[in-house]
């Protein structure tokens, strides 16, 4: 395998730079002195970050931008083997990296890389942390999955020993890593268009903790099932959250403001305590900072300023997200594309103000809808009113005879108020002739389905 050296940098091509990891990972190199290009198939924000670096980006991704001056080339999972950039690096007999594998190597460049996994809220806990340490003055170098406003987007460079990311588990990315803290949020079935079941999943994640150093740590959730065997003979430290009393980091005294943000007792492994007030809404977010602040913890980081960072976090992007209010309704916009996290979104959304709870969903994946027809039914039914969009197919093409429309069968069959509508603009025009002023809309899904709230806005 191709070793990067940031004391040799290199020339390093990225064959979709413009996504919101690989175009992180560029920026890093960069920041080292790597020469940095790659291809995107059109401009995004991010390629134009990118350019505003003096990365060179090219658009559409032909064989000709792969030359022999490039040292190696990366690329994601969603990059099929026919690519014409892939089989020319191939042909020029040129090295290649997984994005996963990059992301490892640059992990080993520094003293202390911190790695959140987990089938749910790894972007917000990863979020949660990079603002403790900024909050501590650690000068972290962050690798996020979303915008995260305090540190003015998804990739921040710092000078420290600090390094945050995000560990995924799709195609065993996250075992090409090499944490020295890592979080394990939650294991369920998820990505079954790779992984045969849950158990398959399980002996992942276990991997995953096997990789740490006998002086590393795992933060790890005490509510998952069994967790005793992901951490059975591990050589490193364990420490456990959750919302039960039992783990070492664990909250009392739980309250929920007007908009459901909780506020609450944390209490810590050595006995001590202090209050936390969040300004993200539902119990899951209130799990999610109990990961945060046990690492902040590992980390030696005051409880006050841990407290006040996650205080002054408000989210990031596309996390039940407020986009603004017309007519009297208001609009958010939520990632979730998963049952439980749909179900967590919803009972969010269940405690602030409104009258109707619409819910515009977009389905990702055949695959997955086809996984969790009944549990997305289920979980969707939380809203009052439901509307679908066309499946996002993302990797995929439509092999299993499933549909939008069979996912609007499975919700009236529950008896649940439920719409399904094949264009965007179907959607929009039915949303501004029912909606009222005192309801709440939520665009959910890890599609495109943002542009709707942003459409009716007029963003």
């Amino acid at each position: 395998m191709y070793q990067i050296s940031f004391s040799n940098p290199s020339s390093i091509y990225f064959v979709g730079i413009g996504g919101t990891s690989m175009s992180g990972l560029a920026v890093i190199l960069a920041e080292a002195g790597f020469t940095v290009s790659g291809s995107d198939r059109s401009h995004s924000a991010l390629t134009d970050m990118l350019e505003s670096k003096g990365i060179t980006v090219f658009y559409g991704q032909r064989p000709e931008n792969i030359t022999g001056s490039i040292d190696c080339v990366v690329f994601t999972s969603a990059i099929s083997r026919d690519n014409p950039e892939y089989i020319a690096a191939h042909s020029l007999n040129i090295p290649c990296l997984t994005r996963a594998e990059l992301l490892g190597q640059i992990m080993k460049n520094y003293g202390t890389p911190v790695a959140v996994s987990g089938t749910h809220g790894k972007t917000t806990t990863t979020s949660m942390i990079s603002q403790i340490l900024l909050q501590a003055d650690m000068d972290p170098t962050l690798s996020i999955g979303g915008i995260l406003k305090s540190a003015g987007g998804n990739i921040r460079v710092g000078k420290s020993e600090y390094f945050v990311a995000e560990a995924c588990e799709y195609t065993n990315s996250f075992l090409s890593f090499f944490p020295k803290i890592a979080v394990i949020l939650n294991i369920e079935e998820d990505h079954l268009d790779f992984f045969k079941d849950l158990a398959d999943i399980r002996s992942s994640f276990r991997k995953f903790a096997q990789l740490l150093p006998r002086d590393g740590y795992l933060v790890i959730n005490a509510g998952i099932p069994d967790y005793q065997e992901i951490i059975r003979g591990l050589s490193c430290k364990v420490l456990t959250f959750g919302l039960d009393q039992g783990a070492d980091y664990y909250p009392s005294d739980i309250q929920y403001d007007e908009k459901g943000n909780p506020c609450f007792t944390l209490h810590f492994a050595d006995g001590s305590c202090t209050q936390v007030d969040l300004q993200v809404p539902g119990r899951h977010n209130m799990a999610n900072s109990l990961a945060a602040a046990a690492v902040a913890d590992l980390l030696s980081i005051g409880k006050s300023c841990m407290a006040q960072a996650l205080h002054d976090f408000t989210g990031t992007d596309r996390r039940f997200e407020y986009k603004g209010t017309i007519g009297g309704v208001t609009v958010i916009d939520d990632f979730s594309h998963h049952p439980t996290e749909i179900t967590a979104a919803l009972e969010a959304a269940s405690r602030y103000p409104h009258k109707t709870l619409w819910c515009v969903f977009q389905p990702h994946t055949y695959s997955r809808t086809k996984a969790f027809l009944k549990d997305f039914a289920k979980a969707l039914s939380l809203a009052d009113k439901i509307i679908l969009a066309d499946i996002y197919a993302a990797r995929e093409t439509d092999t299993l005879g499933i549909s939008s429309e069979t996912l609007q069968q499975e919700i009236q069959a529950l008896g649940h108020e439920c719409y399904y509508f094949p264009s965007f603009d179907e959607i929009e025009n039915f949303l501004l002739e029912n909606c009222l002023k005192g309801d709440m809309l939520i665009t959910m899904g890890a599609g495109d389905v943002v542009k709707i709230g942003e459409t009716i806005l007029g963003k």
